[in-house]
């Protein structure tokens, strides 16, 4: 559905000039990285560009309009381009783009540069009339274009304002050509040539001065000129006098008086009906003016060089010069306002008979013909759907009267579609109920197949409203309405069954569920489907405990997500998200925080709420490290977003309990007690995100010495796990039942618990929990080790953990933090030095980094902070120690450790 002209460029007027002035400008077009046309309206910017590129075999172009501002449009069509111009060399990111794998232009952008750096052409890629472009992303993308393109990639773009490039960068680093309108303007040499290929007779250099000195070298102002003259060739001094004023103000009268006026009626009227066409040939002038002789015609304007502009290739497509277009709209409004609607509705039966709904309904939407809508919707709307022609579609459902719209069943699943294909869950449901209200009110009854697409879709709402019993038996509906060959329905409503039978801890029957889902999917090629079932399979796998195949199945979700391109898609997120998890669950923690990092690239181009999951990992992560200032960062965000939008459980849960950790790690129980009054117990614990909340409870309770309130949580949870095969959440509960019991005053309990964590850690290799339960049962580790209470292989597992805990106590002694420096300064050997000029809690911060032998840059990364003012910090720590550098500040780092009883890390 691509229209050819837009991936055309123009072809070289016959009586164009060399102009080798400019030529001379481009040759060294190669060496940098952008060319700029910029000049306003009519002064040759394309037809430069176009001689310029004429003969050169790797160009690309691109006719931009104002349809171009959707980036899916954009992207693809630029890809096109490129792709032409490259001899298919993108292929792949064309088919990412196809396909809508992407989140945003950079991360396209980042996989076509891969994929063309081996690519050994010089390339030349045209963006025409960049100055129609008012979208941000877009402009966002191609900065980051010119930014990362290969050396052998030269961006060449045409604009009548300067546009937000970052042209200003380029202009400082000596990779940026601009062709501005001082450029393009015609000099005195190239106005005598221009005019003595287009006028007979001879005529007078003072003449032809005059007239440039007045236009200021503006070439389509000269055309009109030369056109006037070829009419009338003894009136060019007339109409050098008649230009004494001329600014822009008055270019519509000059070319109403002096060109418009002078054609003949039947061309007029011509003209003025074509303007409604951006672009077009002779089917589609045919069509709309109903003439024969369309194509004879427009050959015959196509001489005259000023009025229409051939595309090039073989298809015959023509645009208005703008100056030109936009004369012809101002007088056929002003002269035809009542033929408006019909000529759109005719423009939009010509692109219907070109096959190309898109452009039919921009001009439908123009007519007003809702009745003709509705046909294009109906006739085309999926197909546009798949093609991702998202706003335009809603854009036409939403104009569309509520009478029309809810006549027709196809378009209300489309527009239902529409909504949760861009996950707008919460808006699905009420359009759902309004959707059935008003078919109920026009008596409309859907057949079983519709039904059960409706039934699909409701299913998946329903699993995304936390609702899984509705949405059981929806789906289930749902399979005994649709018919075989509605696969995509079939598929969603096969996946709604497998969450079903997660959410309510059978995951048993959850798991083939989602391994038939994944091989549908994968048999009808709907990878993202393939995608979440393999997400599914994996989290289920995750909750039997079988950890390490559950990592497996996330290395197969990777595989899936680079063979068929699917990085950008939001449920890449989802896949670097819970891989995560998992490395933070092994103390993996550098490797997770990299994932965690890798999902906020492909959340970047969604609004912030969809983040929340990853602020709260990166929270947990940095408390693990004993971090505290970044998981207070971490964690300030996680709670703003909670504020501003409604979640899920699972992900309240998952920031509940970083806020939960990070407050016992400060001794903040008055924020513990605050959230225990508000928080919300689930109805349930027979899934992962249920016992995370349940364990948050019990947590808070404990913190608080609401012991018997925590214990009667564990109990239950423990029932819960062993009814559901919940082994991984069996293993983090008797992690906490351990500290439960050993706050009880109960140590055998405790022991014996924590015996059998350490047993189930044998086979899930989950040491996160126990890490961060270090305070509390490093003694009782060290128990089970010295009293032999363990077997060979729990016995190794705790000495490891061990190590890592006194690992990780140096790690936080290191930070310094607020507890060690309020024992620190009341040590009685404390340097008298160190007491009466204290440091700031940021100094201590700094003087512990230092310690650990990060650089300055590190430093400033790590505390979120520029790394001039660690410089100032370094300063005043120096000043306040008496240390003249570096060396000195390790050795009394590493002294005051000492007196508080550590050795050297």
């Amino acid at each position: 559905m691509w229209i050819p002209s837009k991936l055309t460029r123009p072809a070289r007027l016959h009586n164009a000039i060399l102009r080798p002035r400019v030529l001379d400008l481009l040759q060294h077009a190669p060496a940098y990285r952008l060319v700029l046309f910029r000049s306003p309206a009519g002064y040759g910017k394309t037809t430069m560009a176009t001689q310029w590129l004429n003969e050169h075999p790797h160009t690309g172009w691109f006719n931009l309009d104002d349809n171009d501002n959707d980036t899916f449009r954009f992207a693809n069509y630029l890809l096109q381009a490129l792709n032409k111009a490259t001899q298919d060399a993108c292929l792949k990111t064309k088919a990412m783009a196809e396909r809508r794998q992407f989140a945003c232009l950079s991360t396209l952008f980042g996989e076509l540069f891969a994929e063309l750096q081996d690519y050994p052409h010089q390339t030349y890629l045209v963006l025409d009339d960049y100055h129609v472009i008012n979208n941000e992303d877009i402009h966002d993308g191609m900065r980051f274009f010119l930014k990362n393109m290969p050396d052998e990639l030269t961006l060449v773009v045409t604009s009548r304002s300067q546009p937000p490039l970052g042209t200003a960068n380029l202009r400082v680093r000596d990779l940026l050509i601009e062709v501005d309108h001082q450029w393009l303007a015609f000099d005195e040499e190239e106005t005598t040539r221009f005019f003595n290929k287009r006028v007979a007779s001879e005529l007078e250099t003072s003449i032809l001065s005059s007239l440039r000195t007045q236009v200021e070298g503006w070439p389509s102002a000269l055309q009109l000129i030369a056109l006037h003259a070829q009419q009338r060739p003894n009136h060019l001094a007339e109409s050098a006098l008649s230009l004494a004023n001329f600014n822009r103000s008055h270019l519509w009268d000059y070319l109403a008086e002096e060109v418009f006026d002078l054609l003949d009626e039947d061309t007029r009227t011509f003209l003025l009906q074509c303007s409604v066409l951006d672009m077009f040939n002779a089917e589609l002038v045919m069509d709309l003016t109903g003439r024969s002789d369309a194509l004879m015609k427009l050959e015959l304007l196509n001489r005259y060089g000023l009025f229409i502009s051939p595309l090039e290739g073989a298809d015959n497509w023509y645009r208005f010069h703008h100056l030109f277009a936009e004369f012809l709209r101002h007088k056929r409004h002003a002269h035809m306002p009542e033929q408006r609607k019909a000529l759109h509705h005719k423009a939009a039966q010509a692109w219907l008979n070109q096959n190309s709904p898109q452009q039919a309904l921009h001009h439908v939407r123009k007519s007003n013909n809702h009745a003709l809508m509705v046909t294009i919707l109906s006739d085309h709307g999926w197909n546009m759907f798949h093609h991702g022609e998202l706003k335009l579609l809603e854009e036409c459902l939403a104009s569309l009267d509520k009478s029309m719209l809810f006549r027709s069943p196809r378009l209300i699943l489309l527009r239902l579609w529409l909504v949760q294909s861009q996950h707008r869950y919460h808006e699905v449901g009420d359009l759902i109920t309004e959707s059935e209200a008003e078919m109920q009110a026009n008596d409309i009854v859907f057949d079983d197949a519709l039904q059960g697409e409706l039934n699909a879709l409701r299913a998946q709402v329903a699993i995304n409203q936390g609702q899984p019993e509705e949405a059981l038996l929806l789906s289930e509906q749902a399979l005994g309405q649709l018919p075989a060959t509605t696969y995509r329905s079939r598929i969603v409503a096969t996946s709604v069954v497998g969450e079903v039978h997660h959410c309510l801890g059978n995951l048993s029957r959850a798991l083939p569920m989602m391994q038939q889902t994944e091989k549908m999917a994968r048999q009808y090629h709907v990878y993202h489907q393939a995608l979440w079932a393999l997400l599914q399979q994996s989290e289920i796998l995750l909750a039997q405990g079988a950890v390490q195949p559950a990592f497996e199945l996330i290395e197969q979700a990777f595989k899936l997500v680079k063979d068929q391109q699917l990085h950008q898609v939001p449920l890449h997120e989802f896949l670097l998200r819970l891989k995560a998890q998992i490395l933070w669950c092994w103390n993996r923690l550098d490797e997770a925080e990299e994932a965690v990092f890798k999902s906020l690239d492909v959340l970047a181009p969604y609004d912030d709420t969809k983040s929340l999951q990853a602020y709260s990992m990166l929270a947990r992560i940095a408390i693990t490290r004993g971090e505290q200032d970044k998981a207070a960062r971490y964690l300030q965000r996680c709670n703003e977003l909670m504020e501003c939008a409604d979640y899920h459980i699972d992900w309240c849960a998952n920031a509940d309990i970083a806020n939960l950790l990070y407050w016992q790690q400060i001794n903040d129980h008055d924020s513990v007690s605050q959230w225990l009054r508000q928080a919300v117990e689930p109805d349930g614990s027979c899934n992962h995100f249920q016992q995370q909340q349940w364990r948050n409870l019990a947590l808070a309770n404990l913190i608080t010495g609401q012991i018997t309130q925590a214990q009667n949580i564990l109990t239950l949870l423990l029932e819960s796990c062993d009814k559901h095969q919940l082994v991984t959440d069996r293993n983090r509960n008797l992690i906490l039942q351990t500290v439960i019991s050993k706050h009880a005053g109960d140590r055998p309990s405790a022991l014996a618990h924590l015996a059998e964590a350490l047993r189930l850690t044998n086979s899930t290799g989950m040491v996160g929990n126990f890490l961060i339960a270090a305070n509390d049962i490093q003694d009782l580790l060290q128990e089970l080790v010295d009293e032999k209470m363990l077997n060979e292989l729990s016995l190794h597992r705790a000495r490891q953990l061990l190590r890592e805990m006194s690992s990780k106590e140096r790690h936080r002694l290191v930070h310094f933090d607020e507890a060690f420096v309020e024992k620190l300064l009341n040590l009685p050997d404390l340097p008298e030095l160190v007491r009466t000029s204290p440091l700031t809690q940021r100094e201590w911060q700094v003087l512990g980094l230092i310690y650990t032998g990060y650089s300055n840059e590190q430093i400033a990364s790590e505390l979120d902070v520029a790394a001039t003012t660690i410089k100032t910090h370094i300063r005043n720590l120096y000043q306040k120690l008496n240390i003249a550098n570096r060396s000195e500040a390790i050795e009394t780092a590493q002294e005051l450790l000492g007196l508080m009883g550590y050795q050297s890390a």
